[in-house]
């Protein structure tokens, strides 16, 4: 029963006696009810503080004015209600298997702790300071354990329950898993020694061990190198596959290695050159081999080198640079050749080249660098330079055609000439020629352009045939008329020596000097004059001065004006309506002479027609009068046969006569003779 309810009873059984209290004394109603009221609040409250109804898991805690004391349910509690200052009910703990409380005395300040399974009621001064459960730790799993009064460190391992003492922190952790491959560093704390840990394998720590992450091993095949440095000791070494590497906690891969390497598989046409940073010793390797380098070594080319693979016509040079010594390596007679280089040697001009093949139509200029000299070889053969000698230059066989000529400059300055043509050439001299050793080509630089205007045409072979060459320049009539001429020369070398002797731009010299000409001739005439006369002009400006012409080694053939122009527009367009006119007038007339002899041609026609009419008919005449007289030799024969045929039995010729006639009118004469 509550308190409640037992209040309640009280105050009704109050109520009853009040009431028949006021049925006695009906005055007094007023003061009884007040005073009854009173009564039932004092007893409930007295009632509340004496008496507590407790259940199974509650506790009565009743602090007494001296000291506290505690009441387990389950039960009725009476208590003194004037010994004590108050009393509370409190809930019983319950604790499972896996959980645990920690109480504090708050009397003497002790703590403890309680573990499940239990229903747990309180001391009189105990408190819950927290309630937790148990640690619960698996096979990789573990506790590190921290003793807050002594400062002493355990581990627990799994798998178990733990629960913690009083003064106990706890640190949960997951031991570290590892494969055959994978390790990782283990750090002591107390002592700073490192160790390396490998799989496969649970590490569990010690009390105060660290691990680092997991590293993976570094798996090496055969064919795989890394480098490693102690850190301790600064030693240095390589570690070759196949294997398996594991770190020590002071070893550590060098710079750009974080992955292995790979060594050097040479064939058997190729090669390494080690250099040793620190002895400077260069080594060499050729193949077939795997080459792993030493701890110092590294690569002096930077890749795997390939043998130089000399063919029969290859060739290339070698220096040793530490003795400045040069060799020339060729390919042998019977086929190719393969060359490693030296520790200390390099290919030098940019590699293996080509022999020169000196035959009929190719020659060599050599130069010696020993002596600075300079050879042609001429000989046939596969040329392959000396140790000291280079190629400045492969020449062709210079073949000069009939009509062609060349100048060469000889080391002395002398100038020499030669032509393809027999009838020019000296004794002794030959067509064709290799430029010896200091010799050089003679280029003219020559004028050109219609006008000119610029000089940049270099000739080395010369064309002594005739030829033409076109030009443009300006000059003004006597009546002031400036035109432009254009024109031709037709012109041709014929004197070498002297054109080199002469002038060094030939076609330059031709042009202004024919300019000089036609300006001085052309302002003695005016316009009409000029377009009447201008091929005598023409004629008059190369003939007048034949004798530059010779000076400069060349013949004028002829000198063409082809067509000419006003340069002011206006005139230009007055001369074109002349040449207009005058083009329509030779037009007409060109279109008359065409219709007389149109006219002349169609009465030629007619006339040998009627001539051929007449002598058709003559012709038909003739056979007319063939075929008369041929008719009337064949009537006269007839006749005659019948006369004959008739001689016999008609004497008379009168009566055959007569007898003919009638059978010929009557048409029988045929089938009778």
């Amino acid at each position: 029963m509550s308190k409640m309810a037992i209040a309640i009873t009280v105050l009704l059984i109050g109520g009853s006696i009040a009431a028949a209290a006021l049925s006695l004394v009906p005055i007094m109603i007023p003061i009884g009810l007040v005073v009854l009221i009173a009564i039932g609040i004092a007893l409930s409250t007295l009632f509340q503080r004496a008496v507590y109804f407790l259940g199974e898991e509650q506790q009565l805690v009743i602090e007494g004015w001296l000291e506290r004391r505690a009441q387990n349910g389950p039960g009725v509690a009476v208590v003194n209600p004037f010994t004590h200052r108050g009393a509370t009910i409190r809930k019983a703990e319950t604790l499972s298997a896996t959980e645990y409380v920690k109480l504090c005395n708050s009397k003497d300040g002790s703590e403890r702790i309680e573990k499940g399974p239990q229903l747990l009621f309180l001391g009189p001064y105990d408190k819950l300071v927290a309630k937790s459960p148990a640690v619960c730790l698996n096979n990789t799993q573990f506790v590190i354990i921290t003793n807050q009064l002594s400062g002493e460190r355990s581990v627990l391992r799994g798998p178990c329950m733990w629960f913690p003492g009083p003064h106990d922190e706890a640190r949960t952790g997951e031991a570290v898993s590892m494969s055959r491959t994978e390790y990782i560093f283990v750090e002591d704390r107390l002592t700073g020694e490192r160790k390396t840990v490998r799989g496969p394998c649970v590490w569990f720590p010690e009390p105060f061990e660290s691990a680092s992450k997991k590293f993976n091993a570094i798996v090496l095949q055969e064919d795989e190198y890394v480098r490693l440095k102690d850190k301790t000791s600064g030693k240095r070494w390589v570690q070759k596959g196949k294997a398996q590497v594991f770190l020590e906690p002071t070893w550590e891969l060098e710079a750009n290695t974080e992955k292995p390497l790979k060594a050097w598989s040479l064939k058997a046409y190729e090669y390494v050159r080690l250099l040793d940073s620190v002895s400077g010793k260069i080594s060499v390797y050729r193949g077939e081999r795997v080459v792993f380098p030493g701890p110092d070594e590294s690569l002096l080319d930077g890749e795997v080198l390939s043998a130089i693979d000399l063919k029969v016509h290859e060739y290339c040079k070698i220096l040793d640079q530490a003795t400045g010594d040069v060799r020339v390596e060729h390919g042998s007679g019977g086929g190719s050749k393969q060359v490693f280089l030296g520790p200390n040697e390099r290919v030098l001009d940019g590699g293996k080249k080509k022999a020169v093949e000196v035959d009929e139509n190719h020659a060599v200029l050599v130069r010696d660098k020993a002596t600075g000299q300079l050879r042609l070889v001429k000989d046939k053969q596969l040329f392959v330079p000396g140790p000291n000698e280079t190629i400045e230059e492969v020449r062709d066989l210079i073949r000069l055609a009939d009509h062609e000529a060349m100048i060469l400059r000889g080391k002395d300055g002398d100038f020499q000439y030669f032509y393809g043509s027999d009838e020019k050439r000296s004794p002794g001299q030959e067509r064709s020629f290799f430029l010896e050793p200091y010799d050089e080509i003679v280029k003219l630089c020559w004028s050109k352009g219609r006008r000119r205007e610029s000089r940049n045409l270099f000739i080395e072979r010369f064309d002594c045939r005739p030829q033409f060459m076109s030009f443009e320049f300006n000059c003004r009539t006597s009546d002031n008329v400036e035109l432009i001429l254009e024109g031709t020369f037709f012109w041709e070398v014929v004197d070498l020596p002297a054109m080199v002797k002469s002038t060094g731009d030939t076609s330059g010299d031709l042009c202004n000097h024919a300019r000089s000409q036609f300006i001085r001739h052309v302002a003695r005439v005016t316009l009409k004059q000029f377009m009447d006369e201008s091929h005598a002009i023409a004629k008059k400006v190369w003939e007048e001065d034949t004798e530059f012409y010779k000076s400069r080694g060349v013949r004028i053939h002829s000198l063409e004006v082809t067509r000419y122009q006003c340069a002011d527009p206006r005139t230009s367009a007055i001369l074109e309506q002349i040449i207009q006119e005058t083009t329509n007038r030779m037009n007409r007339l060109s279109q008359a002479e065409s219709e007389n002899e149109v006219s002349l041609f169609r009465m030629q026609g007619q006339i040998e027609q009627e001539r051929m009419n007449g002598d058709l008919l003559k012709i038909q005449h003739e056979h007319s009068t063939e075929e008369a007289k041929v008719a009337g030799q064949s009537e006269s024969a007839r006749i005659a046969a019948f006369m004959q045929g008739l001689g016999d039995s008609v004497p008379k010729i009168e009566d055959r006569v007569t007898m003919w006639q009638g059978l010929r009118e009557t048409g029988g004469a045929r089938p009778v003779s």
